[in-house]
């Protein structure tokens, strides 16, 4: 009996120590990336709104008051505005900042209210990222607001786990829908009356159009473009995005991915990569959104790296689609980063002004210009290169399955095969737990044993 509980006390320190820890350092990293906007807020005044057109069709992209999925909310929005056909606006419960994944912050063109009072009517389109429900109260405006508008009249499109925010308003009880393959095995169990399809980047059902991971949503809005104003406006679209899957458009059909042992690199990254890169991203006016969604969704999203938002004036930074960014440090104050990260392939031109007042600044942070030699590629690809050099190659392939990204052939991914920092510390926390276990093993169990035998 003695002999279970000293193998109990092994055990128990193991998990307390380890376990514990990578608790703390997971629940960490899930706090930093879904941070919501905490500093004193500029100005708002000169927030631009893009000119409504009373003869186009709405597209209104969903807020929440916590936390929205970066990559879920930027690229439909710009993907619709790309097409010139489509009014198209971030909208709220209010008109206060909300906060996207990564730390990139967002001011709402209108809220629920001014757009139902502006249109009269129910927008055309609703696209759902996925919003975390982490607060019933601040979450209910968007539940009761999209149950509001669902009616034949509106088309309501998911992008990845924007698929629960849909469940959860019980507008897909005995529809199939998709969703991110990581969450779809809960979802089963959560909303069992969905009927869950794994093997397809979108299932169009009726006026609800679901997604599954994030790049799915590509293919899904891509999807709605071709039915709404042709196959060839979709395809521009496209080619002006570089996005290297236009084909599952036509055939949605994929090979399901599902968790594979090597995926615990995402989890050890999450847990124990407790020293991360410290990287800021430049926002200037005329910014694509895309490419933003490139450094937020592949750097912060691999829990290797903390992205911090900067400008060089305390004022909203207009994208080139007519989104309204606030950064939440400025050249002047932002703390001490290992490198600044400008997106854009023209970025050296359009913000000149912006890397002109960093470079007289006197930070010391390497600039990388992320798009520089990728004009003619998909905006996610040098970002996973990038990291692969940043981290290791382990964690940059994790980054292109979490989006369901499956044209990675051609990436060059090089640098280490694996993360030391992500699994050494859990080993030095497993010896240390063993030391300390030895120690309660000494001191309470072999010692009273010699005390017995000396009896």
């Amino acid at each position: 009996m003695k002999t279970v509980w000293r193998i109990s006390i092994y055990l128990i320190v193991f998990v307390v120590i380890v376990g514990g820890a990578g608790t703390l350092g997971f629940v960490n990293t899930m706090n930093e990336v879904m941070s919501v906007y905490d500093k004193a807020a500029p100005a708002l005044t000169n927030v631009q709104v893009p000119k409504y057109d009373a003869n186009k069709p709405t597209v209104a992209v969903l807020l929440a008051n916590e936390s929205t999925e970066v990559f879920d909310f930027l690229v439909p929005y710009e993907m619709f505005a790309m097409t010139e056909a489509y009014n198209v606006y971030g909208v709220a419960p209010d008109r206060e900042i909300k906060s996207l994944t990564g730390g990139l912050d967002v001011v709402p063109h209108y809220s629920f209210d001014e757009m139902d009072a502006m249109l009269g009517k129910s927008p055309d389109i609703i696209v759902i990222p996925f919003m975390p429900i982490l607060d019933e109260k601040k979450y209910t405006p968007v539940r009761e607001w999209i149950q509001k508008h669902a009616s034949d009249k509106t088309l309501l499109l998911s992008i990845c786990n924007g698929a629960e925010n849909l469940a959860d308003t019980g507008l897909l009880n005995g529809k199939s829908a998709a969703t991110h393959w990581g969450d779809i095995d809960r979802l089963i169990k959560q909303y069992p009356k969905v009927q869950w399809v794994k093997d397809l980047r979108y299932v169009p059902q009726g006026n609800i159009i679901s997604s599954a991971g994030l790049t799915s949503g590509i293919d899904a809005t891509l999807y709605v473009i071709s039915q709404q104003l042709g196959e060839e406006a979709a395809e521009k679209v496209a080619l002006e995005m570089n996005y290297p899957s236009y084909d599952y458009v036509k055939k949605p059909q994929m090979e399901p991915f599902t968790a594979g042992l090597s995926d615990i690199t995402f989890i050890l990254n999450n847990a124990y990569q407790w020293n991360k890169v410290k990287a800021g991203v430049l926002l200037y006016n005329g910014v694509d959104e895309l490419d933003l969604s490139a450094a937020f969704d592949t750097y912060a999203a691999s829990g290797t790296t903390s992205t911090l938002t900067v400008s060089s004036a305390n004022e909203p930074i207009v994208t080139k689609h007519g989104l309204n960014l606030v950064a939440r440090y400025q050249i002047k104050n932002v703390p001490k980063l290992a490198k600044m990260i400008v997106v854009g392939a023209d970025a050296e031109s359009a913000a000149a002004k912006d890397i002109n007042q960093w470079n007289e600044s006197g930070n010391s942070a390497e600039l990388l210009y992320l798009h520089r030699e990728a004009m003619d590629r998909f905006a996610m690809d040098p970002a996973f290169e990038d990291l692969a050099k940043q981290e290791d190659i382990g964690t940059a392939k994790f980054a292109a399955k979490r989006l369901e990204y499956r044209a990675t052939d051609h990436l060059k991914l090089e640098g280490r095969t694996f993360s030391f920092e992500a699994f050494g510390v859990p080993i030095l926390l497993g010896i240390l737990s063993l030391i300390v276990a030895f120690f309660i093993d000494q001191r309470f169990f072999r010692r009273k044993k010699d005390i017995s035998a000396s009896r």
